[in-house]
């Protein structure tokens, strides 16, 4: 299976939860999955997922559906899950330490190769065997070690700062979580992450559970 057309953005937002689905198929022993049974997993219509699957070339046999092993095998590549990503973290408030202390990232091929920050009662200190350095040094770090990814993980007032730092040092992904919509120019591939607008739209479907329970 080959993509030979570009994917939707909302083919791309659904493809890693596509590949926890079929990772606890696969961890169930299911060979294959109708598009209708695994829309009912995905809580969207099966003729999207006959669609997104489409998208990436990906087509279904009637009467006998996915094999869950090649389309698991597919987004894992589509997401670049079979190379490694070098990424350094930014901030080491704690935010940036309980990143730093995630596991998982390594499984899925991102590995963390640095800490970065400027408050000297961190530099020096480690985080599961990752020495956080002072930001000053973070030039002579990208010159010795190749990074893909910087996770921005500062305060709102120097992201935009810390942003224009890292894309100077030739760092083309940039995984945001300050609490700003980040501009980057062309060729710099950015994900904002915004933690507190995730939490209001879940404190506004609390409040319209409530209305539909009380009506």
């Amino acid at each position: 299976m080959k993509c030979e057309k570009k994917i939707s953005s909302p083919t791309i937002k659904r493809l890693p939860v596509y590949y926890r689905s079929l990772s606890a198929l696969m961890q169930l022993g299911v060979q294959r999955i109708s598009s209708r049974d695994l829309s009912n997993i995905m809580g969207i219509t099966s003729s999207q997922v006959r669609q997104d699957f489409s998208d990436f070339g990906s087509n279904g046999l009637q009467g006998y559906g996915y094999e869950v092993e090649s389309l698991h095998r597919e987004i894992h590549n589509l997401l670049g899950l079979h190379i490694l990503q070098n990424m350094i973290i930014i901030g080491s408030g704690s935010f940036g330490q309980a990143l730093a202390k995630h596991t998982d990232f390594e499984k899925k091929g991102f590995k963390i190769v640095g800490i970065f920050d400027i408050n000297a009662q961190l530099i020096g200190k480690k985080i599961r065997e990752i020495e956080i350095r002072h930001l000053d040094t973070l030039g002579q770090f990208v010159q010795n070690n190749r990074v893909d990814i910087a996770a921005i993980t500062v305060p709102e007032a120097y992201a935009n700062e810390i942003a224009s730092l890292v894309i100077s040092l030739g760092i083309k992904g940039i995984w945001n979580f300050a609490p700003i919509e980040l501009k980057v120019p062309n060729g710099i591939i950015i994900e904002n992450i915004h933690l507190i607008d995730s939490l209001m739209i879940l404190g506004y479907k609390l409040i319209e559970n409530d209305k539909e329970i009380n009506s």
